[in-house]
């Protein structure tokens, strides 16, 4: 990775789904926004949109923003077409337009009725972005790949990759398949407890939908682990290797894992409500903030 790129996205971001301004209020609204503004102000390299924004989502993070790295983690191709999205994204201010990334994935049959071919169907959707008029330019864009194929991509068509739910050994696995030069920004999700019963307790809460999704647990099976890892949530080693459980050191400690495997950068998920519980977990980003330091 170039870097410009590297300094663009930073070594570490902040991943939410509550960042959707389009399925709120005007309180709701103005919430996210400050949120996002003071992220910005805390150091963070990138705010990732999680939970399948729409295009207006990031346009309005952007908007309460003024030079951080903004990126989508990750739009389905599946709900906004190619042409829809480029519109949208043109639409944005010049300047501002630069800090944004497009993250887009297929996301999951058993989500999606008219789901078929991924890969193919991610294809087509870079090939209409490309033909779009201004284009979305390959370096405005990540995709979210899990396996070799979608990886590839990845690298031939896009900035880079943006895995979900994963762990350090693919990680590693990943960056072989994408080559020196290629975007790698997994998400890791970390709550911020030190009693681990009960940190895993929240861990499994939120696991236990995604362990419905064959994508991913394929991923899993891939890297070694076993259907009975899948079981209740989850096993206490499938816990341990996807989530940070325990204090901030244990957080920073656990990110530069990932970044010695390989990762440029690493988009935290703090899996907490704050205090108002509007899913923003402000006390918790500056709590991560401050452990960090310099390292953001």
């Amino acid at each position: 990775m170039t870097s410009s790129t590297h300094q663009a996205f930073g070594r570490v971001g902040i991943w939410s789904s509550a960042l959707h301004g389009s399925r709120t209020d005007d309180a709701g609204r103005k919430a996210i926004a400050e949120a996002v503004a003071e992220l910005e102000e805390l150091g963070y390299g990138t705010i990732w949109i999680g939970g399948s924004p729409s295009p207006d989502d990031a346009a309005a993070v952007v908007a309460a923003t003024r030079t951080v790295t903004v990126a989508t983690g990750i739009l389905n191709i599946w709900s906004h077409t190619a042409e829809e999205v480029a519109a949208r994204i043109a639409a944005v201010d010049g300047a501002a337009r630069g800090r944004f990334v497009l993250g887009l994935g297929v996301s999951h049959g058993p989500l999606v009725p008219q789901y078929a071919k991924p890969y193919s169907a991610m294809v087509g959707y870079l090939d209409a972005l490309d033909a779009a008029t201004p284009p979305v330019e390959p370096g405005e864009r990540v995709l979210a790949a899990l396996g070799p194929k979608m990886l590839k991509l990845a690298a031939d068509r896009a900035l880079g990759a943006h895995p979900y739910l994963v762990t350090t050994e693919h990680t590693a696995e990943a960056r072989v398949t994408l080559g020196p030069d290629a975007l790698l920004a997994p998400e890791l999700t970390v709550v911020l407890d030190t009693d681990r019963d009960r940190a895993r307790t929240t861990a499994r809460n939120m696991l236990d939908m995604y362990l419905q999704l064959p994508n991913y647990t394929a991923n899993l099976l891939r890297l070694g682990f076993a259907e009975s890892d899948f079981a209740d949530g989850g096993s206490v080693r499938l816990l341990d290797a996807l989530f940070a459980l325990g204090d901030a050191e244990h957080v920073t400690s656990r990110t530069r894992e990932y970044l010695d495997a390989g990762a440029d950068h690493v988009a935290l998920q703090v899996l907490t409500a704050d205090e108002g519980g509007s899913g923003l977990p402000r006390a918790r980003w500056r709590e991560l903030a401050e452990a960090f330091g310099e390292e953001l």
